[in-house]
């Protein structure tokens, strides 16, 4: 099978969804209803027939949104890393979900982005790899325009940044692919409430040098959550050649 992406000189289109404070089920049923949309259509066409024209009116999705708060735990997460009881984590108002993604435990609140990437790779580039390095690289650049260092850690997907000897996680990263289309993304910790990562050990990293942080910690003031998420957008499209439309 050819991969028409490589091959054509359009850039695709992507629909971009801004949730305010939502409940995941709420938005896993609506990331999951973009994505099934996305591979009922895929069945319908044949990637060696079609015209790049075509291709470039082949719509991709991204959503944004702040979590009411939740812990979600991937396919390899280890329960033992989930703090406290599930009737403690209740009473406190914090949900849990099992979903699909990669990886182990992790947190989604108020004050953190949540960005879901729905996105046909057969018209990117078929390579999971590149994929989560490409996410990580829009973090990264990000935070560049805040002048702040995002690193990679070669054992542990995300973005971190450094000081002295410890590393802090800013962003978590997780994809479920299914017929190469992606669902889930990353977390970005923006105005977080750090403490609230204490009742869990996120992505089940124990290592005493390396914890979880927000870029308004690093910066020291709290930031315009609208301001990043457009910066986002626009790093996005660059990223994988996008062109945004309502």
């Amino acid at each position: 099978m050819t991969n028409k992406r490589l091959d054509s000189k359009k850039s695709l289109l992507v629909q971009v969804h801004e949730i305010h404070k939502a409940s995941y089920q709420d938005v896993w049923d609506f990331q999951t209803l973009l994505h099934n949309k996305i591979k009922q259509n895929k069945r319908f066409r044949n990637y060696d027939l079609v015209s790049d024209e075509d291709i470039a009116y082949e719509p991709n999705h991204i959503v944004f949104c702040e979590h009411f708060p939740v812990y979600t735990l991937g396919k390899s997460a280890d329960v033992s890393n989930l703090l406290l009881e599930d009737h403690a984590l209740s009473d406190q108002g914090f949900e849990i979900f099992k979903i699909n993604r990669g990886g182990d435990i992790t947190y989604h609140g108020p004050g953190q982005i949540t960005g879901y990437y729905i996105m046909d790779l057969e018209l990117l580039r078929r390579d999971v790899h590149w994929y989560v390095r490409s996410l990580e690289q829009i973090v990264i650049d990000l935070l560049k325009t805040y002048s702040v260092e995002g690193i990679r850690i070669e054992e542990f997907t995300g973005v971190w940044v450094k000081s002295e000897s410890t590393y802090k996680k800013v962003c978590a990263i997780g994809v479920h692919l299914s017929r190469w289309v992606s669902m889930h993304g990353f977390g970005f910790n923006i105005n977080s409430k750090l403490d609230h990562f204490k009742n869990i050990i996120p992505c089940g990293i124990q290592d005493a040098n390396k914890s979880v942080t927000s870029l308004s910690e690093i910066l020291g003031y709290e930031l315009d959550i609208a301001e990043v998420k457009s910066r986002l957008i626009d790093i996005s499209c660059d990223t994988f050649a996008l062109t945004k439309i309502k």
